[in-house]
């Protein structure tokens, strides 16, 4: 059994695509670990001066997404709230034995990223009301999207270790992954994927304080090459909502997974780097 809970406050001015986001965003632990998502229940945050229409767009976007996931919202709790926030409380469930960890990666395993980064930026813009709505619409789309795809990709080929990417961005949570596996890892940043209009909004001064605390954090982590540059650490460590799969694949599977990941309709699945055998718990990153 999987459980889980997350929550947070809109990052889009849609109530229904928030619902969404923080839906998908909730359930994407299960499917990190190699698990289908049961039942969940609802955590509401929510002033009681705003619009009660708002917070039922915001409940039907949920709804809709756990449904997309064949997740029974089965309750939940609602309390007055300064500010809005919503998320789920999932139950999940992996065969025993089957599940899969962030502390099982391989030195000579290949990572593999399934959806774009630079949510944080994007929709940090949005805020300032500095992004293309082209490009607020892709972010939205990307993380909206489920990672159960990805999920039953990966438990179809046999992977090593897998994480989901969120609020610690690419780097931080990549950190948890090789502590955990007491191994090192390697990341080519001409190979991540990134989402288009990050860079722009990146080169205005666009960044959220989440990515800056994130690239603090790891600080004593990353072994940063001389060509990578300070806006190119900020995109590593950018705070996603909602992110992709992390998956550390071994070598003779990469191509399988790629395989699969392209047939269970991923549109995004790239080599990002490899596992190393260290020094345990550093990331090298080159260009």
């Amino acid at each position: 059994m999987i459980l889980t809970v997350d929550f947070f406050a809109p990052i889009t001015d849609d109530p229904f695509e928030f619902g969404s986001i923080s839906a998908a965003n909730s359930l994407s632990d299960v499917y990190a670990m190699g698990g289908k998502p049961l039942l969940a229940m609802n955590v509401v945050g929510f002033p009681a001066d705003l619009a009660q229409e708002m917070l039922a767009d915001v409940l039907l976007g949920g709804y809709a997404k756990a449904a997309e996931a064949g997740c029974m919202i089965v309750g939940g709790h609602t309390v007055d709230d300064a500010e809005p926030k919503y998320g789920l409380s999932v139950v999940g469930v992996v065969e025993p034995g089957k599940q899969v960890s962030n502390a099982a990666a391989q030195p000579g395993d290949h990572l593999i990223l399934t959806k774009p980064i630079g949510t944080g930026i994007i929709t940090t813009g949005a805020k300032q009301q500095k992004v293309d709505p082209d490009v607020m619409k892709n972010a939205v789309e990307t993380m909206a999207t489920l990672n159960r795809a990805a999920a039953e990709a990966m438990m179809k080929i046999g992977v090593n270790s897998c994480t989901d990417i969120t609020g610690y961005g690419l780097m931080g949570h990549l950190r948890g992954m090789v502590r955990a596996s007491k191994v090192g890892a390697r990341i080519h940043f001409n190979n991540v994927p990134i989402l288009p209009g990050a860079w722009d909004l990146l080169k205005q001064g666009v960044v959220p304080g989440g990515t800056h605390r994130n690239l603090q954090n790891v600080s004593d982590t990353a072994r940063w090459d001389a060509e990578i540059t300070d806006d190119q650490q900020i995109l590593l460590c950018d705070a996603q909502t909602s992110g992709g799969l992390l998956i550390s694949v071994p070598e003779s599977k990469v191509d399988q997974l790629l395989i699969e990941l392209q047939s269970e309709g991923v549109p995004i699945s790239a080599v990002g780097g490899e596992i190393t055998e260290g020094p345990a718990g550093t990331i090298e990153v080159v260009p």
